[in-house]
């Protein structure tokens, strides 16, 4: 192949992948997939992390903590509605993964809480952090730094999928 078909091939070959995405991580019988954050405007100190665990095994097991280099604490939440408004509050006693379910963490329900952050969280950037479960153990997980406004992993800040290359 010549020189310019390569590189053709190659502009192609990114417009099609589409936007880099952080690799699955398999903890015990638990399967994260999907991680990412959003960025933070300059001065926020707090940060939302997102992800999909799906528990492939027969016990249940449970998210309860984590750690992350970009933050003072890491801390478990949840989004509901109550008479008609939004509330977000701690979940101290975290989140149980029953056996065959996924669980999505959204901007809408469970998310993780990067509290105290250091610094901005970026677009493009990644998080790295620990998820702690209470039998699979300790999982690295890099979230991937979405724009301010998104709903999803290589979205749109209005919520639909980015289009590249177009």
């Amino acid at each position: 192949m010549n020189r310019i078909g390569f590189v053709i091939a190659l502009l192609f070959a990114m417009c099609v992948v589409g936007p880099a995405r952080a690799d699955d991580v398999m903890v015990g019988n638990l399967k994260l997939t999907a991680a990412w954050a959003r960025a933070t405007p300059k001065g926020a100190t707090v940060g939302g992390g997102y992800f999909t665990v799906t528990n492939t095994g027969n016990a249940a097991d449970r998210l309860v903590g984590g750690t992350s280099d970009v933050s003072n604490r890491f801390e478990i939440h949840q989004m509901s509605m109550d008479k008609g408004v939004m509330k977000m509050r701690e979940v101290t006693s975290g989140i149980e993964i029953n056996p065959g379910q996924t669980i999505r963490f959204e901007p809408s329900g469970y998310h993780v809480m990067f509290v105290g952050l250091r610094q901005p969280l970026k677009q493009g950037d990644h998080v790295k952090a620990t998820l702690q479960f209470e039998k699979a153990g300790n999982a690295s997980v890099d979230f991937v730094v979405e724009s301010i406004g998104a709903r999803s992993v290589g979205s749109a800040p209005d919520g639909k999928p980015m289009q590249h290359g177009h």
